[in-house]
This record gives C-alpha cells, structure tokens and sequence, in this order.
C-alpha cells in the first residue's frame, strides 16, 4: 500500500490544481480511510473521524463531498450498496475484488488470477479496450451459514 504521506501529498496537489482549500478536516477524512483497513460508509467514517479528534468539526456534509472528490481523483473506491449507498476504502491499494455477505455486510478481499485472465479473454473476444473493472460477488458468508443452521 502506498504511503500516507503520498496520499496527502497527492491531495494537496489535486486540490491546488481545482482552486479549493486544503482543510484540516478534508485531511482528517483521508487519514481515518488510511489508517482504519476494510470499507466504511460516509457515516461510518464520520464517526471515524470524531473519535480520531473528537474536537475536530467535521460535519457530514464535509465527510460526503470529501469522498466524493477523493473518489473522482483514485485516491478512495467505492463499492455500491444500491438502495444502501456505497462504502468506501483507500484508493490505490493493489486490485483485488469483493465478496459481500448479504447477512452481515462482511467484505472479504480477494484476487484471483484465473479471473482477471478470463476477463481479459471476454474483453479481448468482443475487441473491447478495458480500462479498469470491479467484481463483488453477493453471498451469504460461511459464519452466517452456520449461525442459520444452528437455528
């Protein structure tokens, strides 16, 4: 993974080039993404940021347009919830894909070679240019299956 001070160099100079201020708050967002591993939703990484400097004011709105300019950028993903929004994680980590427990809203990280070969293969059949992708398979996770089946 990259390092932190990159990213906040990096957001620096992302923020220069659009004319808008860097804040202590807009930092904060892209710290509690760094150093708290897995996928949060913006109200997740509110809390987040409150307890990492509960006299810091960040307000939600804050949080939401932070994500939403690191997103644009590549310095956080997301992954779609649908009706439940997306969640998010630090942008720039190496690919991986996603299983989504449906239960529990686990995330597991996964890379698998056979997979990103096969999909070159379908891009390549179709004489189709991919620039990037993302997998998330929806399931139901080993713990909730056997939670169901003690039922």
């Amino acid at each position: 993974m990259v390092e932190y001070d990159f990213l906040l160099e990096e957001l620096k100079r992302i923020l220069k080039e659009k004319q808008l201020k860097f804040t202590r708050q807009r930092e904060l967002v892209l710290k509690a993404l760094y150093e708290n591993p897995g996928h949060f939703s913006p109200e997740e990484i509110h809390r987040l940021v409150q307890q990492a400097d509960p006299g810091a004011k960040v307000g939600i709105a804050t949080v939401y347009r932070t994500l939403a300019l690191l997103e644009e950028e590549g310095l956080a993903d997301s992954i779609s919830f649908g009706k439940e929004g997306k969640r998010y994680e630090i942008g720039l980590k190496k690919h991986h894909d996603h299983l989504i427990c449906i239960r529990c809203g686990k995330i597991i990280e996964f890379c698998d070679e056979t997979i990103e070969k096969q999909q070159e293969a379908v891009a390549k059949k179709f004489d189709f240019e991919m620039t990037d992708h993302a997998m998330k398979i929806i399931g139901i996770c080993k713990e909730c299956r056997e939670h169901e089946t003690k039922k």
